[in-house]
């Protein structure tokens, strides 16, 4: 066997990048960490270089210097629904970290876990400098613990406490009332909603748009209990098929996800009936499928990939300005 040759290329430190650009240590240092009195252009140059020499931080060294890990945590369900937008959602949220110096690390919410369990294990490894989390409750435990611990958070919804944390949200209201005025002006008179569940922020924010906007214009809503969008695809199904036994008149059809479309047609096609054939659905969709699916629906499209690069932002400035201010970005439906 023939022995190697050469000498091992040396791992590329601060110190290279300052050599490289001119610049002091600390101030490369400050760049690569975003720090808000370094110039944007300065960040740029230092960036490039590190990305050119190949630079990555020793995050045991990071830490022990300033505390941080360098690393955001997105915290999401284990869902097996492949139209779910978890899978869009993080893919935006790395896109939104890409170029800063933080890290995501996704972490499931296991089956038998209560909401609060990766999010207090992030806490108290203290193993992320920020958690951006989703599904969000009117008063969520863990927006609470969070803000009692004084950890940087972001909310994928809005809580009650809005005004005190960081959040991004899609309008369900604005959906709502979107989705009831394109029915009624089909001549829709009858309506059913096949909503989120009511115990997260916007379901009840969809609920609210859809009824308030159905009283306004003088049609019929009708909303199924025992079920929502993100029930099981049988039970979906059956309990419209029970709602257009009982109620016939049923005219169109309001879901908030995909899937809950999904199951809402294999029910209408189970007795006979088509899409845009008497009967109207109109769903909500994270990417432009369900024309595809079935072309008689009418869908309103929420843009993950804007809420990920908010988010990333969003829980940045949660770790630099110490949540001295929040940012906050409502989404309003075209």
């Amino acid at each position: 066997m023939t022995a190697m040759t050469g000498t091992p290329r040396r791992r590329p430190t601060l110190k290279t990048i300052a050599e490289l650009s001119g610049l002091a240590v600390t101030t490369v240092s400050r760049a690569l960490g975003d720090a808000p009195d370094i110039s944007a252009q300065t960040k740029e140059t230092v960036r490039r270089i590190a990305s050119e020499v190949g630079y990555v931080p020793d995050r045991a060294g990071v830490r022990l210097r300033t505390g941080r890990t360098n690393v955001i945590s997105l915290v999401v369900p284990t869902e097996e629904d492949a139209l779910n937008m978890t899978p869009r959602l993080i893919a935006a949220v790395a896109g939104g970290l890409s170029g800063t110096p933080y890290h995501l690390v996704v972490v499931p919410e296991m089956p038998g876990q209560t909401l609060m369990d990766p999010v207090r294990y992030v806490v108290e490894t203290r193993s992320a400098d920020a958690v951006i989390i989703n599904r969000i409750q009117p008063q969520d435990p863990r927006v609470a613990y969070m803000r009692a611990q004084g950890f940087p958070f972001v909310t994928h919804g809005r809580s009650d406490w809005r005004d005190d944390h960081a959040w991004f949200d899609y309008d369900n209201a604005a959906f709502g009332v979107i989705a009831v005025q394109r029915l009624v002006a089909r001549g829709r008179r009858s309506l059913v909603l096949i909503g989120p569940p009511t115990d997260q922020s916007y379901g009840r924010d969809m609920l609210a748009g859809v009824r308030d906007q159905a009283r306004g214009q003088g049609v019929t809503l009708h909303v199924p209990s025992g079920v929502s969008s993100d029930s099981p695809a049988p039970q979906i199904a059956a309990s419209v098929a029970a709602t257009l036994q009982s109620h016939p008149e049923t005219d169109a059809i309001i879901t908030a996800s995909p899937h809950g479309a999904m199951a809402v047609v294999g029910a209408l096609e189970a007795q006979g009936r088509a899409v845009g054939q008497g009967i109207d659905l109109f769903a909500k969709e994270t990417f432009p499928f369900l024309s595809l699916f079935r072309p008689g629906i009418l869908t309103a499209t929420e843009d993950i990939r804007t809420a990920g690069l908010f988010l990333a932002k969003a829980a940045i400035h949660e770790i630099t300005q110490g949540g001295r201010s929040h940012l906050h970005h409502l989404d309003t439906p075209a």
